[in-house]
């Protein structure tokens, strides 16, 4: 994890903030498998036509890669906007 996103806790004990840095861990890899799961479920709908055959043809493996791309690409691009925004909210001192 990050430490910089315990810097607003430096006032709580040690042990609270172990608690809340498992706590961020925690959201993080949960929120990890929902993107990756998303993408699965996504990309499958989409490209997979049949169950005729045990291996993706080309057309369906062609589709599942550009489908990836396409949803990584997206969710990169709206992590930095994210940051940008959050670089320009200021915070209350």
């Amino acid at each position: 994890m990050d430490k910089s996103m315990l810097g607003d806790l430096d006032g709580l004990p040690e042990e609270d903030k172990m608690r809340m840095a498992a706590m961020i861990d925690q959201f993080q890899i949960r929120d990890s498998l929902r993107m990756y799961n998303s993408l699965v479920e996504r990309c499958f709908t989409d490209c997979v036509d049949t169950f005729r055959r045990k291996n993706l043809d080309k057309q369906e493996e062609s589709c599942v890669r550009r489908c990836a791309e396409k949803f990584l690409k997206h969710s990169m691009r709206v992590g930095m906007r994210f940051a940008e925004l959050n670089q320009g909210v200021a915070t209350p001192d």
